[in-house]
């Protein structure tokens, strides 16, 4: 027996236009308390940046032991990613090696202006 069909899957719609990061990597003083929290503690600004992305909280601490930054480089890919941000991955490298506190400010100012939801993991429903 067939079951006839009501409704026609609809079609996928994906944009090709890319957007411009909502602000430089160094318009950190737009939000001078963000600014100056990951200024004097990074690694608790990342973290906190993270957990409201939706990540693991303690995962930029790995970055702490190494001279380059692959976790911050990973998030600011996502981040791109995510909100369709135009650049690459030569430039995010480059970014998260010589600018980590204004690449956190960046996307932390980005996900503020995108106005993320808060994620709510299901580490406790498993």
């Amino acid at each position: 027996m067939s079951w006839p069909v009501r409704r026609q899957p609809s079609p996928l719609i994906v944009s090709s236009v890319e957007a411009e990061w909502a602000s430089r990597i160094c318009d950190c003083c737009d939000n001078k308390k963000e600014c100056c929290f990951a200024f004097w503690c990074c690694p608790c600004f990342a973290c906190k940046t993270t957990k409201r992305f939706g990540q693991c909280l303690c995962l930029p601490l790995l970055d702490i032991f190494s001279c380059c930054h692959p976790i911050t480089m990973s998030m600011r890919v996502s981040v791109r990613h995510r909100y369709s941000i135009k650049g690459s991955l030569c430039k995010d490298c480059l970014c998260s090696t010589f600018c980590l506190p204004c690449v956190w400010c960046q996307m932390s100012r980005e996900m503020n202006e995108q106005q993320l939801p808060t994620v709510f993991s299901d580490i406790f429903n498993r």
